[in-house]
């Protein structure tokens, strides 16, 4: 037996040099070549497919884009986002590899701008309805849109959508936790589908089936002209809104409030809430507390 350092080829596992590009064993990353192969296809709605390792905003990124003339369908993925936003500017952070944070290029030039509020809703009836069928957890939309999920009786969120404006285009970006252990919660009342009990957690599968379903809803939205009542998506979203039917209290711009139950989403996307006076009136912006647990 010697005592010499036996050599080593200075190849990592299957002849990659270099250090690991990750860590942990339970979050891959995401394989760029086998998702443009399965989602670039010939007529289809997507157009190109980047994959990041890190990046400030997927949203911002995909909005200069949109400024330089990118077209329609253009995705962009994060591992990281260490400047991701939520609505009203909030913060959006996660551990690499964690979740799904995307942003998408939209140029529906046959819907009016007008209609163009009805694009955050949209994505979220494509991620429930996605993530209900494919992770088998049942995933509901509180207004305007958060995704939610129940854990142990209560209401959490998983994950939310912004969408800005950009270059005449429209950049809708969408965060959902998915391998998020309970001590990686930012905060308590957020979630993920590993915790939810989530039948499968592999990104690249929930990623494929997301972007299929969208490209579906908005071919049949866009067909439309944008209309929520003719293409559908009204009431896929009232199917899975979990505020209607709830006593709501709804924090509005410049510091006021207003309470009563939120029983309908009109034909602009707003909250239609009814105040204890019988009255009703229609919020197109603010946040929503759910004051009191969903009826059995």
């Amino acid at each position: 037996m010697t005592s010499e350092t036996p050599r080593r080829s200075g190849l990592r596992g299957f002849g990659h040099s270099g250090p690991s590009p990750w860590t942990d064993l339970d979050r891959p990353p995401l394989d760029v070549e086998a998702l443009r192969h399965d989602l670039l296809v010939p007529g289809g709605f997507w157009t190109s497919l980047d994959v990041v390792t890190e990046t400030g905003s997927t949203n911002s990124d995909l909005a200069a884009r949109a400024k330089d003339g990118a077209p329609q369908g253009a995705v962009l993925v994060a591992e990281a986002q260490n400047a991701g936003r939520g609505r009203l500017e909030r913060q959006w952070t996660a551990p690499a590899r964690s979740g799904l944070f995307l942003s998408v290029l939209l140029r529906p030039d046959e819907v009016p701008v007008e209609r163009y509020g009805w694009l955050p809703i949209l994505v979220g009836v494509a991620a429930a309805s996605t993530l209900t069928r494919v992770a088998e957890v049942e995933v509901g939309l509180k207004w305007p849109n958060d995704l939610q999920v129940e854990i142990d009786g209560t209401e959490r969120k998983l994950g939310g959508i912004l969408t800005e404006l950009s270059g005449g285009a429209v950049v809708a970006g969408l965060g959902v936790n998915v391998s998020l252990r309970a001590a990686e919660l930012p905060v308590p009342t957020a979630a993920s589908l590993a915790l939810a009990g989530a039948a499968v957690t592999d990104r690249a599968t929930l990623l494929r089936s997301l972007l299929r379903e969208f490209a579906g809803l908005y071919a049949e939205w866009t067909a439309a002209a944008g209309d929520p009542h003719a293409s559908g998506l009204l009431p896929a979203y009232t199917d899975r809104c979990t505020t209607l039917g709830r006593e709501v209290r709804v924090h509005l711009p410049g510091d006021r409030e207003l309470l009563g139950e939120a029983v309908a989403i009109d034909g602009d996307g707003r909250l239609v809430v009814r105040t204890p006076d019988g009255a009703r009136r229609a919020v197109g912006a603010g946040d929503v507390v759910h004051v009191r647990p969903e009826p059995r």
